[in-house]
């Protein structure tokens, strides 16, 4: 395990290798000559680096929690040691230059304790001269378009030619995912703000559409002004304990923001439901932790990324590298120039490392996972042969104690632990009876492309993405006091209550009108009732829930593909899926507890119940990053 200080370097020996003269796959079309190979890349050479907590600047006796929390470009080795260190921007604490790590710090909360965040955009250079993105943006979609200006920010340009590519100043807005808070606090994708940068272009719009409405209400509220570059939000913190994580939310460049290192996880505990210790594995990191401590209780994001020879971060930059269809683009055709309908790395990646190990003792540990993969559905397994032929029988279990929204009814013994995009498993995993010296490995059966939920699919490549970490079991240092997790009554909250409406909502694909073949040109949703109808990012509200109502959500997926659909500010209940046609079942025993993802499946009716007790404007959309900034997002209004 990495140490504290460790976390911004790795200390073990590796080596890699370039594409030895043939093309890799990206995205399901071949990608360009000069990335790295992953196969090539060593395995298992470089500790699992365990994220630290961010520092806060509270005083004794302030009623909340304070951060100063910036966005910045810094370089990082998340190749093995020998490799190139690769460039990528990360949240960090202002105060504190060497917090800034891609992932983030993790934000350590106490249940009913508020914290008070400024989140501040920095991608400035050292003469205070904005940074261009680090990754193609693609300027015909509808997103925050600052070069629109005041008029046309937050909409989809009208051009009279192709562009290339944007490299303007970045937006940027943060969400708290799983969060439950006010509309000014939720990283609405048009509440962005661009860096305080020396050179704006003239006429560009600094912030978005909804930035100064909220930034009133959260002064009119707080007596808090937010300062140009930066918003602050407060978390509540009113809500059971959970695994939560913060990542970037700006309109249309969300998919690029979060792929260029913008996330972190956000961790509630205490409260009436949670569990005293030392019922459960730890300890997890705290602030203050002396060097060499050992950690029970770990956070594993896991991201799929590619990369170039010179270690840089590989993003398509072109339609072609999707489907090969070199244009015309829009303005003459409906076909986005930049933009991949989907995106699945070649290499995975754990905390900000790729292919890293851990070294565990013979006992129980609690690992908060979380898919942060723009688009891959992962199938994990803990094995003993990592690259053995799929499907592999696993050799221990996951013991699932907690989901999304806190803990589960009760543990839930699983064989395979299955996350789409934003989903988070809180698990128990026993190493108790494991000999000395062992070795075990987290591998991942789900597919190298677009997830459908069919068993027969082709599991993604065993020896590259098939594979995420390896455990080495060494001897026991201390004993372990935590329970075993089959007697554990976890604290789960009650159910919700009865829905007074039921509404019909749909998930859509619209195909290219002038270029015949091509795959689709955005994804969408709609409404369902009266008809089938696709609605855009811009159209009026179609979904506006009363305050303290509850609600059932069907969920008509009329695509091919599953697709992760999260709603904000609100925790939910899964009550069934039905195919179109067939007889409907119950939710999977994992998604038992509160959830604020869940995953769509193709030609079924999902059907989520969730109470929405916050008034505001929120939004809803696919958990698939690229569905997401092209369309595939709707806001929606709590009517108070």
């Amino acid at each position: 395990m990495i140490t504290r200080r460790e976390f911004m370097k790795t200390g073990a020996a590796g080596a890699f290798l370039l594409v030895a003269g043939r093309r890799l796959r990206l995205g399901g079309a071949a990608a360009p000559w000069g990335m790295m190979d992953p196969a090539a890349i060593a395995k298992y050479v470089t500790p699992l680096a365990v994220p630290p907590v961010m520092p806060s600047l509270s005083a004794a006796g302030d009623p909340a929690d304070r951060y100063l929390i910036g966005v910045r470009r810094f370089r990082q080795q998340i190749l093995p040691p020998g490799s190139p260190a690769t460039t990528v921007w990360g949240y960090g604490s202002v105060r504190h230059p060497r917090t800034f790590s891609s992932p983030g710090f993790t934000l350590e909360a106490t249940v009913d304790r508020p914290l008070l965040v400024t989140w501040a955009n920095e991608l400035v250079d050292g003469d205070g001269r904005h940074l261009p993105h680090l990754l193609p943006v693609d300027p015909t979609l509808h997103w925050a378009n600052p070069g629109g200006g005041v008029r046309g920010r937050d909409s989809r340009p009208d051009l009279t030619s192709t562009p290339g590519r944007y490299d303007g100043p970045v937006p940027i807005v943060t969400h708290l995912h799983g969060g439950h808070n006010l509309e000014d606090s939720d990283g609405f994708p048009e509440a962005w703000y661009l860096p305080r940068a020396r050179d704006i272009p003239p006429r560009y719009a600094t912030e978005g559409s909804q930035y100064a409405a909220f930034a009133a209400g959260f002064a009119d509220r707080t007596g808090i002004s937010w300062r140009p570059g930066s918003a602050v939000f407060r978390y509540g913190n009113d809500q059971p304990p959970t695994t939560m994580w913060y990542h970037d939310h700006a309109l249309g460049v969300t998919r690029l923001n979060v792929y260029a290192g913008l996330a972190g996880f956000y961790l509630l505990r205490g409260g009436p439901s949670d569990l005293p210790a030392p019922m459960l594995p730890g300890p997890a990191p705290r602030r203050g932790d002396p060097a060499g401590t050992r950690y029970h209780e770990i956070p594993i994001v896991i991201q799929d990324r590619s990369f170039d020879a010179d270690g840089s971060l590989h993003y398509p930059g072109s339609r072609r590298d999707f489907d090969r269809i070199a244009g015309p683009y829009i303005p003459h055709s409906d076909l986005p120039p930049i933009w991949n309908p989907e995106f699945f790395g070649t290499a995975m990646m754990v905390n900000g490392r790729t292919w890293p190990y851990l070294t565990v003792e013979p006992r129980r540990y609690r690992f908060r996972f979380l898919n942060g993969c723009n688009g891959r559905v992962l199938d994990l397994k803990i094995v003993t042969r990592p690259a053995a032929k799929r499907p592999v029988a696993p050799a221990l279990p996951f013991w699932q104690i907690g989901s999304d929204g806190g803990f589960l009814p009760e543990p839930v013994e699983l064989g395979r632990l299955l996350l789409a995009p934003a989903e988070r498993a809180d698990v128990i995993v026993d190493f108790t009876r494991m000999p000395q010296d062992s070795e075990l490995y987290l591998i991942n059966e789900g597919p190298d492309g677009a997830y459908r939920g069919d068993p027969r699919a082709t599991p993604a490549d065993p020896a590259t993405t098939g594979q995420v970490m390896r455990f080495l079991v060494r001897e026991s240092v201390e004993p372990d006091l935590s329970e075993p997790p089959d007697r554990l009554a976890l604290p789960a909250p009650g159910p919700l209550a009865p829905e007074t409406k039921t509404r019909k909502v749909a998930l859509l694909e619209q195909t290219s009108a002038t270029i015949a073949g091509a795959p689709p040109t955005s994804a969408l949703l709609g409404t369902v009732d009266g008809g089938v109808r696709a609605r855009m990012w811009s159209d009026p509200i179609t979904e506006t829930p009363v305050a303290g109502s509850t609600e059932v959500w069907e969920i008509h997926n009329r695509t091919v593909d599953a697709h992760p659909i999260h709603i904000h500010e609100a925790q939910f209940e899964v009550v069934d899926r039905q195919p179109f046609t067939g007889a409907s079942r119950s939710p999977e025993r994992w998604e038992t507890g509160f959830k604020d993802t869940v995953i769509a499946y193709p030609h079924e009716i999902t059907r989520i119940r969730a109470t929405f007790d916050r008034a505001g404007l929120f939004v809803w959309h696919c958990h698939l990053l690229e569905h997401e900034d092209n369309e595939m997002m709707r806001p929606y209004r709590v009517t108070g």
